[in-house]
């Protein structure tokens, strides 16, 4: 019954997404080429507000628990697992204040209103999971840049999406090389459940009722850890051991 339900809801949802990321589309292009970056952040932070809003026709509900007071001042490395798209607005919208960036598929730059844009201008890297002669000089400039603007980079570690929550393992050499070119940074990890029952049907029809809940764990700062091996493993350890798989 309530796969019935989600087709006429999901086409709605469909309609009203498409049309947020046409909206803000040129809006994000006004921002960047005549206004600057401020201007173009407040405009992508807009459009992760109104995607949010979008994903409530489905009867979407977001809870992002953040107890920790997590300095402005300080370059961030954000490590997450990964279930699906709906991962990424509510962690750019909750943690704005720490200007998100991205690494992300090269294919994802191009062919996507809004969200391309902002992953070539925004600060994002793209990088080819196939060509690490591309990928490994791009992930260092994009930890530099991270460094140098305290700015805070977002990786999805286990590489692919979990399409029924069930943690992957973690691919560590992208955030190896982040540990050694933001030497600076709090590393914070988060647990996030059940996005990936918005696509329990796939792309079509959408899952309705799904509560997305994030948790962010106590930030660790990087230079205290000598032995980065072991820091990685207990920043997976964490994620993992606070991923719910309830269907």
């Amino acid at each position: 019954m309530e796969k019935l339900l989600s087709y006429p809801i999901s086409i709605i949802y469909y309609l009203c997404f498409g049309l947020t990321l046409v909206f803000f589309h040129p809006i994000q292009w006004f921002c960047f080429n005549v206004l600057g970056y401020k201007a173009h952040k407040l405009s992508v932070d807009a459009l992760q507000f109104f995607l949010m809003r979008c994903a409530n026709i489905l009867g979407t509900r977001f809870t992002f628990d953040n107890p920790h007071n997590i300095p402005l001042s300080t370059p961030l490395i954000i490590v997450a697992n990964h279930q699906s798209l709906y991962d990424i607005s509510p962690i750019m919208w909750y943690m704005r204040k720490h200007h998100t960036k991205f690494i992300s598929k090269v294919e994802l730059g191009k062919g996507i209103p809004s969200v391309s844009y902002n992953l070539r201008h925004g600060g994002s890297v793209l990088i080819d999971r196939k060509n690490p002669r591309q990928s490994l000089p791009a992930i260092m400039k994009f930890g530099e840049y991270i460094e140098n603007t305290k700015r805070a980079a977002v990786i999805f570690p286990e590489g692919t999406r979990s399409k029924d929550g069930t943690p992957k393992p973690f691919q560590t050499k992208g955030l190896e090389i982040m540990f050694k070119k933001v030497p600076s940074a709090l590393v914070v990890p988060i647990s996030i459940n059940n996005s990936w029952k918005m696509q329990r049907y796939g792309q079509f029809p959408m899952g309705l009722g799904t509560h997305i809940k994030f948790t962010v764990h106590k930030p660790l700062e990087l230079a205290t850890f000598a032995d980065k091996q072991a820091l990685l493993k207990q920043v997976e350890q964490t994620i993992k051991s606070h991923i719910h798989l309830k269907k």
